[in-house]
């Protein structure tokens, strides 16, 4: 989403990516969706202001209201070395950070884990280990695994998508990918590997409708 990216130094470019934001938190509000799956880069910069910060927590707040949790992974323009933005809004109460404990959705039918950006030196050194599977998820439950990658079998991959299925330590039903911004859709075995794409163009290039 890059809340906050100052396009073109136009307000009215920041404002245009706060407003599709604010769209998909709609759609998800209206269609009364178990979960909203945030894949990364929230925000574009690090530094977001405090006015960025402030409309963001807002449109967050719709979604608390109406008890529908805001589950998200670091991406590689917010990431900072410490304590990230997406601790501050789960200490707040307002999302959840996805990691190697599963979060779960629909009763227990979903179970989400994720993995923040790494970069690109430290992928081959990237420790599997630590990922739970808890003896008390349903048999049929789906697991998700999010990441913010560019992974093969898409271009500019850094990332094995096959390597990653390969030693996790679950069944992999998806991976729900951001940092490229089409959609894009594939299947790598029996598990579908999806872009969602970025709610609003961030250059020149993303032409598409």
């Amino acid at each position: 989403t890059h809340l906050g990216y100052w396009q073109y130094h136009s307000e009215v470019r920041r404002q245009d990516f706060f407003r599709a934001f604010e769209t998909v938190i709609k759609d998800a509000v209206d269609m009364q969706v178990d979960a909203v799956v945030h894949a990364g880069d929230l925000f574009d910069s690090r530094n977001p202001t405090l006015e960025d910060l402030l409309e963001t927590m807002n449109i967050l707040s719709r979604l608390k209201i109406v008890n529908i949790p805001f589950f998200g992974i670091v991406g590689n323009h917010e990431s900072k070395q410490n304590t990230q933005w997406l601790d501050l809004f789960e200490e707040m109460g307002l999302a959840e950070r996805l990691g190697k404990k599963p979060k779960l959705v629909g009763e227990g039918r979903v179970a989400i884990y994720g993995i923040d950006s790494v970069p690109k030196s430290k992928i081959p050194l990237y420790d599997y280990s630590g990922f739970e599977v808890p003896e008390s998820l349903p048999e049929n439950c789906r697991k998700l695994l999010v990441m913010h990658q560019i992974v093969q079998p898409f271009p500019f991959a850094d990332w094995d998508c096959a390597e990653v299925l390969e030693n996790l330590p679950f069944k992999t039903d998806a991976i729900l990918l951001g940092d490229y911004h089409e959609y894009e859709k594939k299947k790598e075995g029996e598990a579908w590997i999806t872009y969602s794409g970025s709610t609003e163009r961030n250059s020149a290039s993303e032409k598409e409708p």
